[in-house]
């Protein structure tokens, strides 16, 4: 048996803020959503990846405070470093720049960090070996 990795569910403080964001910030789309007011949990997901990975919103969850230099963060790939630097300079005019567009050794690449409304840290990165634009890399069996 081999599992496969189909969702991450996060409690968010503020669901339509979270929406919001994961639609303008990351491109997904509202996929599937079941139950009412603070009992509402939503399905997102990346335009044809609906079913493979799907990023579950669950509303009422209390705010985080996640400190600059933890870690602890949600992957996103983007296309070029152009987009690492839009994305940065748009979360920055919000007040939701986490971290500063910064180069990291392979396969890391170039990302920058956003706080989404209930204070996850969102990372967009570039040249990782991961996702759809993934470098062409020999990968390690």
């Amino acid at each position: 048996m081999t599992p496969s990795f189909t969702h991450c569910a996060m409690h968010v403080a503020d669901l339509g803020q979270s929406i919001d964001f994961y639609e303008r910030y990351c491109g997904m789309k509202i996929v599937k959503e079941h139950g009412a007011c603070d009992k509402r949990v939503v399905w997102l997901a990346s335009p044809g990846a609906e079913q493979r990975f799907v990023l579950v919103l669950l509303g009422g969850g209390p705010p985080r405070d996640q400190d600059a230099d933890d870690m602890t963060h949600y992957g996103f790939g983007v296309a070029s470093r152009a987009d690492i630097d839009a994305i940065a300079a748009k979360a920055k005019a919000e007040g939701l720049l986490h971290w500063e567009p910064r180069d990291y050794a392979p396969p890391t690449g170039y990302l920058c960090g956003v706080k989404d409304p209930t204070g996850y840290i969102i990372e967009f990165s570039y040249g990782q070996p991961l996702g759809p634009h993934a470098k062409d890399e020999p990968r390690r069996a």
